[in-house]
């Protein structure tokens, strides 16, 4: 039988559907994957219910911007989705986020816990507000053994962030990195990452920078050139900027990332994003359509089932940056629903919304921080 998939959806309708009394898996799950909104998780005792419901499984998740489940993208409910082995087994660990600028470390202790031996993936959950992603997923990708691979994302809290929060076999915690360790050669993954964003302009230098505030592109002033740019658009910066992401081209291998902007100073003429803008590295203006994001995830869904060797897989875990929510607006359940066209009814699809997704730029290379983007993560056992 190899993987083995149950899914159910708490509503405040519904409750739980199906009961979580009903699960056939029971015994065997050895993971349940979690995603919602932490009040919640609290509310509903999910620790509890789910240890009993689950007892071998270790509880896995994180707040969110939305929840995926199936073809659907809700709020306010928690996406349940357990997974049983046959062949393969896995572990997880964690690690505190001392201060915003402890996250290689943190990155490195998250890997080091995990057994090397028959080690394939790592899927990393992490608190998305307190924390320097970019520090955090170069401390992952400098520790992770050779050819094992890396996805995850960031924790989000909606619209309005206050705080994002992480589960481990425990009730909510914030300032903290959680990571899913994956063992056994019958298990194959396929990953994949893109964004749909369209270019406009030509590539620039960044001239002057420091960690994710941007300073200078080709020696001007940044916010200078970026409203520049958008024009009539800029009067709505710094939430306008969701929808005019940076592409970054990072030296020297030029591996390309998207970054989100976050924020503006307008006295010193910067944009703060979400991820680290290194000086050196070129960027590019992209603006968005919702028709190319959507294509963009039915190529990303069509990389991710191409690296499968022909299999299909069980299970898909989508992440997906809350910024494309808020652009692709009531047309966001699309984007969904082209992975679900990709990989058929035969695979299970669940996520969330993310403040940054982590995934390898292109097929057997280190993970990389993005934002703006959709990260698929394919799952199947032979």
């Amino acid at each position: 039988m190899n993987m083995r998939v149950e899914q159910c959806q708490w509503t405040v309708a519904g409750g739980w559907n199906p009961p979580l009394s009903s699960t056939t898996l029971a015994a065997s799950a050895q993971v349940v994957f979690l995603f919602g909104h932490a009040h919640l998780v609290r509310t509903q005792e999910c620790v509890v219910r789910i240890g009993q419901a689950f007892p071998n499984a270790h509880l896995f998740g994180c707040s969110t911007a939305g929840e995926i489940q199936g073809s659907c993208v809700d709020n306010g409910t928690l996406a349940l989705t357990a997974l049983a082995f046959d062949h393969s087994r896995i572990a997880t660990a964690q690690a505190p986020i001392e201060t915003v600028d402890s996250g290689f470390v943190a990155g490195e202790h998250l890997i080091r816990q995990l057994d090397p031996r028959g080690l394939r993936h790592v899927f990393v959950l992490c608190e998305g507000l307190q924390v320097n992603a970019s520090d955090l997923v170069r401390g992952i990708a400098a520790t992770v053994p050779p050819g094992v691979t890396v996805s995850g994302g960031f924790a989000a809290d909606g619209h309005a962030p206050q705080a994002t929060l992480v589960w481990n076999d425990s009730e909510p915690q914030q300032s903290m990195a959680i990571a899913l360790g994956f063992y056994g050669e019958r298990l194959h993954f396929g990953l994949s990452v893109t964004g749909g964003w369209r270019p406009f302009g030509p590539e620039r230098l960044i001239t002057k920078s420091h960690k994710n505030v941007l300073y200078e592109i080709d020696g001007r002033p940044a916010l200078e050139l970026y409203k520049q740019y958008l024009g009539e658009h800029a009067v709505g910066l710094p939430a306008a900027g969701l929808m005019f992401p940076l592409e970054l081209c990072l030296a020297p291998d030029r591996k390309r990332v998207m970054r989100a902007l976050i924020g503006v100073d307008e006295t010193q003429q910067s944009i703060i994003f979400a991820g680290d803008m290194p000086e050196g590295s070129h960027a590019r203006f992209m603006m968005g359509h919702i028709e190319d994001l959507i294509d963009g995830t039915l190529k990303a869904a069509k990389s991710s089932l191409d690296s499968m060797s022909g299999r299909q897989p069980s299970l898909s875990l989508l992440v997906s940056c809350a910024a494309r929510r808020f652009f692709l607006n009531q047309r966001v359940e699309e984007e969904v629903e082209a992975v679900r066209d990709v990989l058929g009814e035969g695979t299970a699809l669940t996520g969330f919304y993310s403040y940054g997704e982590i995934a390898p730029p292109e097929a057997g290379g280190a993970a990389e921080l993005h934002n703006e983007t959709m990260s698929i993560t394919s799952i199947a056992e032979d």
